[in-house]
């Protein structure tokens, strides 16, 4: 009878030292997980950015397909289309010469993506200081 009152009597919550060891832990993932998920969303952002740059990459390579000079290809003249608007991802874009120049937000990084056709728009040179950041592939 003596034994099965001690059984009873027993505390079973967590000590001190499991609920530090626990706390630790948190602290050591939210250090390493909140600077990858900012990174992360910085990359989201600029994906539209990249993205923004895909029609006019064709108007680009069909127009110098179709023999027009590449001193000729800006931004709403010869079939390229006309500037997009802004939005929160994406500053501005503009085609000179055949060269996308495409810029994002503060929110995206502010890093700008530049294309650069040859002289057959079959091939493309990326550039701009997105390629220093890892934030597009040269």
């Amino acid at each position: 009878y003596y034994i099965g009152e001690l059984v009873m009597n027993r505390n079973t919550g967590f000590t001190l030292i499991e609920l530090l060891i626990v706390i630790t832990i948190i602290g050591i993932l939210t250090a390493i997980a909140i600077p990858s998920y900012q990174d992360y969303t910085k990359r989201a952002r600029f994906a539209e950015v990249i993205l923004t740059a895909a029609p006019y990459k064709t108007a680009i390579a069909i127009a110098l397909q179709e023999g027009d000079d590449i001193k000729d290809l800006s931004t709403g003249k010869n079939g390229i289309p006309n500037a997009p608007d802004a939005t929160k991802n994406l500053a501005s874009l503009t085609v000179i010469n055949g060269i996308i120049t495409s810029t994002g937000t503060k929110a995206a990084g502010g890093y700008t993506f530049i294309l650069t056709p040859d002289e057959t728009g079959s091939h493309w040179t990326t550039s701009g200081s997105c390629v220093d950041a890892g934030m597009c592939k040269d």
